[in-house]
């Protein structure tokens, strides 16, 4: 079966997806893809983001979860309720071939993590490769 791209079919990409508030965009430009996450309270030492195997951009965000004190009544929990019960989340996004995966940047401003992850614009040689046909081996 021929792929169709990513039009056609726009979530195959997304592998993980969580009840998190940690929203995504993916945006795609000449020269790299862009991907823009919400991760209001996240550090940048809470945030962690690898290249897996298989082109897989993994983004990772582990919160310290608030303990709730005794003396306290709880009228509304919807942070905790939200977030299932704690502040983590993991996005996973299967990464198109053409990229620089050795040159992937993130960084935090404002509790949204900016990654760019850079396009492979250098030829290479075509995965389809013609066979020559004779009348006998």
């Amino acid at each position: 079966m021929a792929d169709r791209g990513i039009f056609l079919y726009p979530f195959r990409r997304f592998q993980e997806w969580s009840r998190s508030t940690a929203l995504i965009d993916w945006m795609e430009s000449n020269n790299s893809h862009i991907f823009k996450i919400n991760v209001p309270g996240y550090n940048k030492e809470d945030i962690k983001v690898q290249i897996e195997e298989g082109n897989v951009l993994s983004i990772r965000g582990e919160g310290i979860k608030e303990e709730k004190k005794e003396n306290l009544v709880w009228h509304v929990a919807e942070r905790e309720a939200f977030s299932g019960g704690g502040s983590e989340f993991l996005r996973r996004i299967e990464l198109p071939e053409n990229v620089k995966v050795d040159q992937v940047k993130a960084y935090v401003e404002n509790g949204v993590l900016t990654v760019v992850v850079p396009k492979d614009t250098s030829s290479k040689s075509s995965k389809v490769r013609n066979v020559n046909i004779t009348s006998k081996l």
